[in-house]
């Protein structure tokens, strides 16, 4: 048997899923009528939306099994977050990653798995719609399709939560979502003595591009910030747009002179992206970082006063040059 292997955005990954308020919460029929009509539509015995948490995966809806949970290291859906498209086991006992797992060779005795990745906005993995068979059997491209689209049921359900921590214009999160991800990020750099470092960004001369160019342009030169951000930094690392210029990331495990050479990369990244999209003018941003000091700093609130501030000396010192 194989491990499913941990993503490189795991941190985040889970800072999403827990961010939901979905885990171990009682069924709901948004969610149940969509296994329902996996089970049906394909004739098997087992459909589940499975949430893949830090050791376990989690069934938000189950039909076929008598169980809520499993571990994660015995999961199918551990290995399906990792695709970009569905996972299709058709004989588990013949497949290297499963033909001794307790799952298989035990109760409920798989044989045929196919799980469709359930993502994020910006593409973390949460979990799978689900659907087993006791039996091994051939699944078509045209049922890919289906269980995809059935998918894509529960992925709309799962956004209308994350719609409320997202900004609407980057895809990113907004303040709350930043909130709420980084308040358990903390704690896990707390908890296991990681380092963190909070980066606040301010967009110079912003105002200028709405007053020149329009509203519709300062929006668009809003979206290619946030897509640069998230070219340029690490996937572990959380993103934000607190509101109309202002944006933050929180990265963990990185010295000073990383963080250094990531805001580099960044500037690079977006000078060139405004070159490379004809824009009549450059996207520069003003900055300011602070490291997390659990002693000091009892909120990521208290980090995010002290990195306005030093974004903001930062700004005049530019200005004052």
């Amino acid at each position: 048997m194989k491990l499913p292997k941990i993503p490189d955005d795991e941190q985040v990954r889970l800072s999403q899923l827990r961010a939901l308020a979905i885990l171990d919460t009682p069924s709901e029929e948004r969610f149940d009528c969509v296994t329902r009509m996996a089970k049906r539509l394909f004739g098997v015995p087992i459909a589940l939306v499975s949430l893949v948490d830090e050791n376990r995966q989690w069934f938000k809806s189950c039909f076929g099994l008598d169980v809520s949970e499993t571990e994660r290291s015995i999961s199918f859906c551990g290995h399906a977050i990792l695709n970009k498209s569905a996972l299709v086991i058709n004989d588990a006992t013949l497949d290297e990653r499963f033909f001794d797992n307790p799952l298989v060779i035990g109760e409920p005795y798989i044989r045929f798995y196919a799980g469709q990745p359930l993502r994020t906005l910006i593409g973390q993995g949460l979990g799978t719609l689900c659907i087993i068979d006791q039996t091994p059997r051939d699944f078509s491209d045209e049922d890919i399709t289906m269980l995809a689209n059935l998918a894509g049921m529960v992925e709309r359900e799962i956004m209308a939560v994350q719609l409320t921590i997202s900004d609407e214009l980057t895809k990113i999160s907004n303040r709350r979502g930043f909130l709420t991800l980084t308040r358990y990020c903390l704690e896990v750099c707390k908890r296991g003595s990681f380092p963190a470092s909070l980066v606040f960004f301010d967009l110079d001369k912003f105002k200028e591009i709405n007053d020149a160019h329009g509203h519709a342009e300062g929006d668009r030169a809003l979206k290619i910030f946030a897509d640069e951000m998230m070219g340029s930094f690490r996937t572990s690392d959380i993103f934000a747009r607190l509101g109309g210029d202002e944006f933050v990331v929180l990265l963990t495990n990185t010295s000073t002179e990383g963080i250094q050479q990531l805001i580099v990369r960044f500037k690079t990244s977006l000078r060139s992206r405004c070159t490379s999209d004809c824009l009549p003018y450059f996207i520069e941003f003003s900055f300011g970082f602070v490291d997390y000091e659990p002693l000091k700093h009892e909120s990521i609130e208290d980090m995010l006063i002290e990195a306005d501030k030093a974004m903001y000396e930062n700004k005049k010192s530019k200005h004052n040059a």
